[in-house]
């Protein structure tokens, strides 16, 4: 699918830069029209650089990047690793507000969603902030998470039936993002996108980061201080900058 954007890739892993002021067109682009069906895969992946190291060695993860039809990044250590390694600016997103972005574009034409994941309290309570938020946006199921093995066929199929143009997916999924990898080919062909907590912050159960924080990249200071394990994380920060070093000096990207 030409969907206009371009492709690089950051110690091996895939990146798109896209411009915002370029995001509405290009998103309404992969939309399939109502009651269309094809093979297209319309995944959509929020990077983080945590999640570019572990596509590093895991390969079904990094057959999952490949085959995704955006991977965005949300950390700002990866627009200035791109930038490093091939001179090129990619645009940062926060994961928040991209989404919202995304509803408000489907809600122009009104299109259907589907919300999977969290506990039901939390879903519903979404499911109604997304209604006040975005009146003419139509959700067309929704199914909590932590859902039993044997019933998993049934939520797919309810999916299918269902045809969304958009399949937001959160927490408590067995497989979490792979999930979609996994189930793809079983799925409609509306867009899919994975993101951990947006249902919590949409259900106002978590706080999402400042506009200003996030565009300082100092998001990962206010998760620290509620996580303090999350400070090791920062050995997984140097291993990416001699990455990006080795990468430089010694191979090509």
């Amino acid at each position: 699918m030409d969907i206009q954007s371009e492709r690089i890739t950051l110690l091996n892993v895939p990146l798109d830069i896209v411009p915002p002021e370029e995001l509405p067109d290009l998103i309404l682009r992969l939309i399939p029209q109502m009651g269309e069906q094809d093979d297209e895969r319309r995944n959509i992946v929020l990077l983080s650089l945590r999640d570019l190291l572990k596509a590093r060695r895991n390969n079904e993860y990094l057959e999952y990047l490949s085959n995704a039809v955006l991977v965005l990044p949300i950390s700002k250590s990866l627009v200035s690793g791109a930038k490093f390694l091939t001179g090129k600016t990619v645009f940062r997103y926060m994961p928040f507000n991209f989404v919202i972005s995304l509803l408000s574009i489907l809600e122009m034409k009104e299109y259907p969603v589907y919300l999977l994941g969290a506990k039901r309290k939390t879903l519903r309570k979404t499911e109604k902030n997304i209604n006040s938020t975005f009146p003419n946006l139509k959700i067309v199921g929704r199914c909590e998470s932590y859902m039993r093995k044997q019933d998993e066929h049934r939520v797919i199929e309810a999916i299918r039936k269902s045809s969304p143009s958009l399949l937001l997916v959160g927490k408590g999924i067995r497989g979490k993002e792979l999930w979609i990898a996994r189930n793809s080919n079983r799925l409609n062909s509306g867009i899919r996108l994975w993101c951990s907590d947006l249902f919590d912050v949409f259900a106002e159960k978590k706080r999402r980061p400042s506009d200003k924080v996030f565009e300082k990249g100092l998001e990962s200071i206010g998760y620290c201080i509620k996580n303090p394990v999350r400070f090791f994380r920062i050995f997984s920060y140097l291993q990416y900058n001699i990455l990006l070093l080795f990468y430089r000096f010694f191979k090509k990207n």
